[in-house]
């Protein structure tokens, strides 16, 4: 990796896009050359910085992979509701991005620094992380030393377990919130745009590889060492992530507006949002479209394991299912990342969310055992794989570079507000009708169906926007 600050300065200005970075449309140099803004790449230095960002991305994915599914395992364990699991895994974590999102957003957005705008906020919310996942593991432990101290009988364990467990998992969300917040902003500053498509193809083939080893090796066995589980992770993930951090390097800025560089943190975001974000329509179809299909999976991958359950499937057979759908999505990945760069991630999206509903349609009528059951558990795992390789680099291709993580962040807000609200729900209506799981089928099929509609209109104002060759990102007009 070169650092080419001065020498290309002509070059950089020549072709500056209309949020006054450099257009995203660059740019290969020459064969073997890739420049973005103040980094300029070699075959060798474009691998080398893949390379670590994949090594961070194994931590960071051994953490998502992992700590969903463990911790609904403990609060099945500890006897939780499904609304209770509804608000604990999805409806805290989305209000959390509500209040924390836009501030940390815009906050990276307008810092500089020497460690950069992103790694800062990547840096310091790890080792908060990595010790709330190992309270989570000593949770049981101290849940029982609590009752014991205070002369609580053991029968109002389960209520103390939980309760710490929601202390540390609300820890936990927080600083997964920031580092999600931040860290696709990273790969959107520092990874050419002509790679955006392949990258994301290799970071869902890690996650996916990560996936299949929790799921062939780990899973079957975590509900007997929920503390050991736990602590190992958070050790590995603050290591792998810190690595990370410190390896990849940041180019160089242009500074921030005169008004972004004021102290107004939280009334300058509020007010920046609504001008930049919020007051254009384009915007508001996209955030509609990113955040009803992201949440058409969230009905099946919230209660897929209590469904698993439900129709006698042990948590072995459960981990092979979802290691075939992994493998499945592993071979996908870079020829769906290669469609990507050619086609865009709007199309690939559009294509599977029609396949998602259709199939989850059929699962809904057809899953009646535990045969069922697993074929349709894999057609959900396989097209929701194939959405999110194709729509991975979405945000990127579609939002202003120089406030990306201020648009994706106002993305998740609307995604925040369909999961938030969805998940509770769709608890209750399965805790009233009898733990049913099979509907969780019907309410992803329905969503996916409706934002097909929402693509589709994003597609067409895409178009007239330039389109897959000229597409300009539209910015507000500045009072």
């Amino acid at each position: 990796m070169i650092d080419n600050d001065a020498s290309s300065n002509d070059a950089r200005k020549s072709h500056a896009g209309n949020d006054g970075m450099l257009s995203p449309q660059i740019r290969q140099v020459s064969a073997t050359t890739w420049s973005l803004g103040s980094l300029t790449y070699t075959k060798v230095g474009l691998a080398t910085l893949f390379a670590w960002l994949l090594f961070g991305d194994v931590a960071f994915m051994l953490r998502e992979r992992s700590a969903a599914p463990v911790a609904q395992l403990m609060l099945k364990h500890f006897q939780a509701s499904d609304l209770l699991t509804g608000l604990f895994l999805v409806t805290i974590p989305q209000v959390i991005i509500f209040l924390l999102g836009p501030v940390i957003s815009y906050w990276s957005d307008r810092h500089r620094g020497r460690w950069g705008r992103r790694i800062p906020f990547l840096l310091i919310p790890t080792p908060f992380v990595s010790l709330a996942m190992v309270g989570l593991g000593f949770s049981p432990v101290l849940g029982a030393a609590i009752n014991q101290w205070m002369g609580i009988g053991s029968e109002n364990a389960n209520f103390t377990i939980l309760g710490l467990m929601t202390l540390f998992w609300t820890i936990f969300e927080i600083g997964v919130v920031i580092t999600n917040a931040v860290f696709n902003g990273l790969v959107n500053d520092v990874v050419p745009r002509e790679w955006l498509g392949r990258f994301y193809g290799m970071f869902r083939a890690v996650g996916l590889a990560v996936g299949i080893f929790f799921n062939q090796l780990i899973i079957g066995k975590v509900e007997q060492h929920f503390t050991l589980f736990f602590v190992c992770v958070g050790v590995l993930y603050g290591i792998g992530f810190t690595v990370m951090c410190l390896r990849v390097k940041e180019g160089q800025y242009p500074p921030p507006s005169e008004h972004a560089a004021g102290t107004r943190l939280i009334t300058g975001a509020v007010g920046d949002y609504y001008r930049d974000c919020l007051s254009q329509k384009y915007y508001l179809w996209v955030f509609c479209f990113i955040g009803l299909s992201t949440a058409a999976f969230l009905p099946v991958n919230t209660f897929a394991i209590y469904a698993a359950k439900s129709y006698g499937m042990n948590m072995e057979t459960y981990g092979r299912y979802l290691v075939a759908t992994f493998a499945c999505s592993f071979m996908l990945s870079l020829p769906i990342g290669w469609l990507v760069d050619k086609f865009h991630a709007i199309r690939v999206g559009q294509v599977s969310l029609a396949l998602y509903g259709c199939l989850m349609l059929v699962g809904f009528f057809l899953t009646v055992d535990q045969a069922s059951f697993g074929i349709a558990l894999l057609a959900h795992g396989i097209v929701s794989g194939i959405y999110w390789t194709g729509t991975a680099a979405i945000g990127q291709m579609l939002f202003p570079k120089q406030k990306y993580a201020q648009y994706a962040a106002a993305a998740g807000l609307f995604q925040a507000a369909f999961s938030m609200v969805l998940a509770p729900l769709m608890g209750l209506a399965l805790d009233r009708m009898g733990n049913a799981y099979q509907y969780t089928f019907l309410a992803g099929g329905i969503m996916a169906a409706i934002s097909l509609i929402l693509g589709w209109k994003v597609h067409r104002q895409w178009q007239e926007n330039g389109g897959h060759n000229a597409y300009i990102a539209p910015l507000p007009v500045q009072t």
